[in-house]
Formats: C-alpha cells, sequence, structure tokens
C-alpha cells in the first residue's frame, strides 16, 4: 500500500512539472540486453569492488604526481587561494545535490566556500576550510598502491548527489524510475531501504532539473541489479556490509533497497555481516564472481567518522586478496562513493539532467593492472559495471552501463600476471577483526 501511494504522488508531482507519465511500472527496471561473444576468455574470474566514502579526487590526491591535482582553488569572491594540507579526519561537509549546484556554479567550480559544514551540530559556511588537501603520509597505503597499480583521476559518480544514490549506482548504474524522473539525496528516514519506517519517502529530480521533495516512492525498489545478471549467467556473488542495525549498514547497504533481495533467503545467503568475513573467504580461497565490500563507518575515509583507519582497512582487505589463492584471477576496484563536498577543480562533465557529479578516486589492483599507470579516461560508475559485465559477458543493464566507457584500459592482459606485494599500512588485520560493532551514528549521508 505504501510503495502504491508513493507512486500516485510521485505520478501527481511529475505531472505538476509537465512530465506527462511515468513508465506503467512503479519503477524501472532497464532493459537487460544479451551479451556479445569475445573472443579471447578473461584471466579474471573475481572481481571485487571495495567503496569507501565521501572524498573528491582532489582531497586525496591533489599532489600525486602526474595526476590531474591541484595546488590552488578559486573562491566565490575571486579570490585564488593554495590548497592547504589537512587530516585526514576533518568536518563533514553537506553533499546533497543542492551543494552540488552550488559548488560547481555552472562549471566555475569556485563555490566551494559557501558550503554548509555540521561544526558542533551547527550549520555554518565552511569558507576557506574547505580549500585543502589530506597530508599524504596519512594515506600511504592509498599512494603505494596508486604508485604500484592504476590511478584512475576522471572518475566521476553518476550522480550530483549523495551516498544513497551512489550506491545504487554500484550495483544497478541509475535510480531512474521512468525516462522522466530519477530518485535523489536521501530517503526521508532511515535506514534506507526495505526496513524504513512506514511513512517513508524519496526525493526526486526530474527531466527539467527541478527537484521534487518527498514525491518520490517508499525506498524498496523492483529495478534491476548487477546480481541479477551474475545469477543469470550462473556465477555467484555476495555483498559484505555492516548489519543494518549499526553505523554505515543504516545508511550504505544498497540491497537494502532491493525488495528482490531483501524479501528473499538472498538477504541471509549473499548480504554478509560483519564486513570482516571477507579475510576469511579470500584467504581460503571462495571469492564468489563479484563482491562488494562495504566497510564499517570508522573505515570508511567519511569526513568526521572517527579514527582515520580507512587507508589500513582497505590496505588489509587487499592483502587477504593478493595473499589468497585468488590474486592470479582477481581484480579489485576500489572507490569513493561521492565527493563529500569537498574540494574538486575539474568541472564534471553534464551528461544527463542527474550528473555526473564531481570527480572521486578510483584506484585498480589486480596482476594484470598495469603498473604505475594513471588512467585519464572518463569514467562514471557504469564503468565499473560495464567492466564486470563484459568480463563475464553477462550482457547489460541498460542504464548508463551502456554508455559508460569501461575501465579495461587499466588492465594488461597479455602481461605475465605481477607476484603480489603485501601493503604497508600501520594496522593488522586482526584489528579489524576485533573491531566491535557499533551503533555510533554518522552523519546525514
Amino acid at each position: 500500500m505504501r510503495t502504491l501511494v508513493a507512486s500516485i504522488v510521485t505520478c501527481i508531482a511529475l505531472l505538476l512539472t509537465g512530465c506527462a507519465h511515468l513508465a506503467s511500472s512503479s519503477q524501472s527496471n532497464g532493459a537487460i540486453l544479451p551479451a556479445t561473444a569475445t573472443t579471447k576468455p578473461s584471466p579474471i574470474k573475481h572481481i571485487v569492488i571495495l567503496v569507501q566514502e565521501n572524498r573528491s579526487f582532489d582531497d586525496l590526491f591533489a599532489r600525486f604526481p602526474g595526476a590531474d591535482g591541484a595546488t590552488q582553488g578559486t573562491m566565490s569572491n575571486g579570490e585564488v587561494v593554495p590548497l592547504l594540507k589537512g587530516d585526514l579526519v576533518q568536518y563533514g561537509v553537506a553533499h546533497v545535490h543542492a551543494t552540488f549546484l552550488t559548488e560547481w556554479d555552472g562549471g566555475k567550480m569556485d563555490r566551494f566556500d559557501r558550503a554548509n559544514a555540521g561544526i558542533h551540530h551547527v550549520q555554518q559556511m565552511i569558507g576557506r576550510y574547505n580549500y585543502r588537501y589530506v597530508d599524504p603520509q596519512q594515506i600511504q597505503p592509498y599512494w603505494t598502491m596508486a604508485k604500484q597499480y592504476v590511478l584512475a583521476d576522471h572518475m566521476f559518480p553518476t550522480q550530483s548527489s549523495g551516498s544513497f544514490t551512489a550506491h545504487q549506482d554500484l550495483i544497478r548504474g541509475g535510480t531512474a524510475l521512468s525516462r522522466w524522473a530519477s530518485v535523489i539525496d536521501d530517503p526521508t528516514n532511515n535506514p534506507w531501504g526495505c526496513d524504513a519506517p512506514y511513512g517513508t519517502v524519496t526525493q526526486l529530480i526530474n527531466f527539467k532539473k527541478v527537484e521534487l521533495r518527498g514525491a518520490g516512492p517508499f525506498p524498496c525498489f523492483t529495478w534491476n541489479t548487477l546480481a541479477d545478471l551474475v545469477e543469470r549467467a550462473g556465477l555467484t556473488w555476495r555483498y559484505y556490509t555492516p548489519n543494518i542495525c549499526c553505523a554505515g549498514g543504516v545508511l550504505w547497504s544498497a540491497f537494502d533497497a532491493i525488495d528482490a533481495v531483501r524479501h528473499s533467503d538472498q538477504w541471509k545467503t549473499n548480504v554478509i555481516s560483519p564486513p570482516t568475513e571477507v579475510f576469511r573467504v579470500a584467504r581460503r580461497g571462495s571469492l564468489p564472481s563479484v563482491t562488494w565490500v562495504i566497510p564499517r563507518v570508522h573505515d570508511s575515509d567519511h569526513p568526521g567518522g572517527g579514527p582515520d583507519t580507512g587507508p589500513e582497512w582497505v590496505a588489509r582487505v587487499v592483502d587477504a586478496i593478493g595473499e589468497g589463492p585468488h590474486w592470479n584471477s582477481t581484480a579489485i576496484i576500489i572507490v569513493w562513493d561521492d565527493w563529500g563536498g569537498l574540494y574538486d577543480h575539474v568541472p564534471p562533465p553534464q551528461l544527463d539532467y542527474q550528473g555526473l557529479g564531481i570527480r572521486v578516486p578510483m584506484l585498480v589492483i589486480s596482476p594484470y593492472a598495469k603498473k604505475g599507470f594513471i588512467s585519464h579516461t572518463q569514467y562514471e560508475f557504469g564503468s565499473i559495471l560495464k567492466f564486470v559485465e563484459n568480463n563475464f559477458q553477462l550482457g547489460t543493464l541498460g542504464t548508463t552501463d551502456q554508455r559508460a566507457t569501461s575501465i579495461v584500459d587499466c588492465f594488461d592482459f597479455n602481461q605475465k600476471p605481477r607476484k603480489f606485494v603485501p601493503i604497508s599500512a600501520r594496522l593488522p588485520e586482526a584489528y579489524f577483526i576485533h573491531e566491535p560493532n557499533t551503533n555510533e551514528p554518522v552523519d546525514e549521508q
């Protein structure tokens, strides 16, 4: 009933803005298209997608040699200021669609000082504070991986929005309900999914770029995801995430918003908590074909999220895979879900009414990854999906995975697979295994 009511509200809102109609269903599944044959089998049998939180490219890699970084930025008054070295743990910045519009400023990228920051629970203009980058010494594992493998400096989120839509984009390639409108920003309550309280609705943006607050359906969707393609091909997938009772899981557990997963046995067999279980399966050689890994909040790189253990968390997951029996047949993709409202100097291309969003980093690690390579190719989150689809010949979801450029140019499948070298990090794997679950709240996204 609540989904039906929300759909009726959506239709009314869209009609009032001049749209002809929604598609006949309340959610658009996209057209699953058949696979095309390839001439050479891929050596990649396992793809692992690690999703970290809320960092722009310049925030983490502004000074990385050879990358499209920055040493200065322009403020809203026209003043050009140097980017100052800062900490990985810093104040959170608003990062909803309205923040994007402010900071992007029609492509000028000059109003990051006009974003809001939650400082001592008071919304304040952040000013010059936003013009900074993280001290490379604090994120040394990321720089080590970038030097050894692949750093992509033109990866853009699919949407100019926050974590809720980003995590859907990383399993589905978009949040379009129809050709007329898409879900944007956050649901009105959490958990962000089928477990949300009665009356929870989502936000919309329509093809005229008009935001429709509260006009979207209950956040329990029927659209197809990459998991559907994987299963249809007879392959396996797992989603390692904090439990939805706890910080991180209550917000970033994307499959909690997928009706066919949440209300089936897959919720128990394929959605695994805690995320540290990935260490065990990686080391014993039982990685599925496709794996998503979602961190606990303290390990997520989320600004204001507590200890700065994100780089060590990622390093230890990579080590577990690299030291396990699947290394020679695995590709690891590390991506940050959105820019977190943090400074970046590259104007994102605007491909449709949703985005692209402001640039985030991506690392690609594999025995077949090009060594010390910086990819300047324009990617979006659909590029990751397209790589997975093409690698396993899955077909396509018919969303942004169709238009996106695959990340396949990050690999050289003709090279001899490289021996794994462990990533130096200050915390051992045991630290994360024994890290307690937490109900500590994070910010709104």
